[in-house]
């Protein structure tokens, strides 16, 4: 595909520009950063810190480096040069120049870090996820059928250089997750790092229970621990908070495990085609993972800042995905089905009871594709959840 796709993102991200002195942008690897910094910023010079010889001369000399590359520079996954935070830092207080440097890295961890200690207040930091809904809209490149989608994933290669997704999928894990993992953490095991990674996927959705994954993976609980701090830090996997007020004291606290992509996540549940979705299981929690990462990525590219819970008592009563805004909740519950039936809003219906007389926006996506403007509720189609925009009110 020779189109460029839009992302969402850009024009914020340009609109920061002369506000501060530094722009930061994480995301995972082949999210489309590189594409996205060059054109956003096509007047600036790009440099790689990936590069063997410009990392050397950043480590050994930051002061002549910076002094090299001093204004209207992108550094490149610069977490690979964590000594360079602190010479930035004098470099922009010093020069008051805004959007001096722009920084991207694809290891959260490292680069939060840095970024924390050394640069805050000196920077405006965005978050590039794979594609989202409405950024592969307008190109027709969203399928009519939910199953191929999930199963086709977001990754830019994917849609730029026609990849296969299974192709895709198998060489991801191999070149980028692998090599995260092995440069933030000493895995002398990466066949049983890959098994860790496909119990997770047969956990998207579900309450995370450490001890439970930790056993099955044969593994101690803090290892357990630190392997999902890592896939949380590359952008693999991401964990939906519990929301918890004093309506109920038996609510459950514990976090729900998600992935950013629905084409791993396949792939790693062995999921090679779109009929093959619907013969399996865990159908119903793949697309509830897709919904909630569409949130996410939504969230992010369009910098709402919203924070998104679950809900759910002992009682296994559950509101699929909330958020608090200043006039009340608005929520929503997720279905595979493409069957309407008053059934599916017994759930929020049951929540909006205990919160009352709080005011709740009720919501239900579902596996068709109509939408409905109900009196109580608003049912939506899974292609058209971005029509509700969900900002700060």
């Amino acid at each position: 595909m020779n189109e460029f796709i839009k992302r969402q993102i850009a024009p914020i991200i340009e609109s920061q520009k002369s506000k501060f002195p530094i722009l930061a942008i994480t995301g995972p690897r082949q999210s489309g950063k590189t594409t996205l910094l060059k054109q956003v910023f096509n007047d600036y010079q790009y440099v790689s810190l990936e590069n063997p010889n410009i990392r050397s001369f950043a480590t050994d000399d930051p002061v002549g480096f910076l002094n090299q590359y001093s204004d209207k520079v992108i550094l490149d996954e610069v977490q690979r040069v964590p000594e360079l935070f602190s010479y930035l830092q004098g470099k922009v207080d010093d020069s008051k120049i805004m959007g001096q440097y722009i920084l991207s890295g694809s290891q959260n961890f490292h680069l939060i870090n840095s970024i924390t200690q050394t640069l805050a207040g000196r920077v405006a930091l965005f978050k590039l996820l794979p594609f989202d809904f409405t950024e592969l809209k307008p190109y027709n490149l969203l399928e009519n059928l939910y199953t191929k989608v999930a199963v086709k994933g977001f990754y830019p290669p994917i849609f730029d250089r026609v990849i296969k997704p299974f192709i895709f999928y198998t060489n991801y894990i191999q070149t980028y997750i692998e090599k995260d993992v092995t440069e933030l953490l000493n895995i002398k095991d990466l066949r049983l790092f890959r098994t860790f990674i496909s119990l997770c996927a047969g956990r998207a959705g579900q309450l995370l229970n450490y001890s439970a994954l930790a056993n099955d993976c044969n593994i101690s609980h803090n290892t357990a621990k630190a392997w999902l701090s890592i896939l949380e830090s590359s952008y693999i996997i991401f964990m939906l908070q519990p929301y918890h007020e004093n309506y109920n004291k038996r609510l459950v606290k514990t976090p729900k495990l998600y992935f950013y992509d629905t084409g791993l996540l396949s792939y790693l549940l062995g999921i090679r085609n779109a009929n093959e979705i619907d013969e399996n299981r865990l159908k119903g929690q793949i697309f509830e993972n897709m919904m909630v990462a569409e949130y996410q990525k939504q969230n992010h590219h369009g910098y709402l800042h919203n924070d998104f819970y679950f809900w759910q008592d002992s009682n296994s009563n559950e509101v699929d995905l909330l958020t608090k805004q200043q006039n009340g909740f608005s929520i929503f519950e997720i279905k595979a089905t493409e069957t309407l039936s008053n059934n599916l809003f017994k759930e929020m219906d049951r929540f909006e009871e205990i919160v009352a007389p709080v005011s709740v926006n009720k919501t239900l996506i579902y596996g068709g594709n109509e939408n409905q403007n109900r009196t109580k509720y608003t049912v939506l189609g899974w292609q058209n959840i971005s029509d509700i925009k969900i900002g700060k009110i």
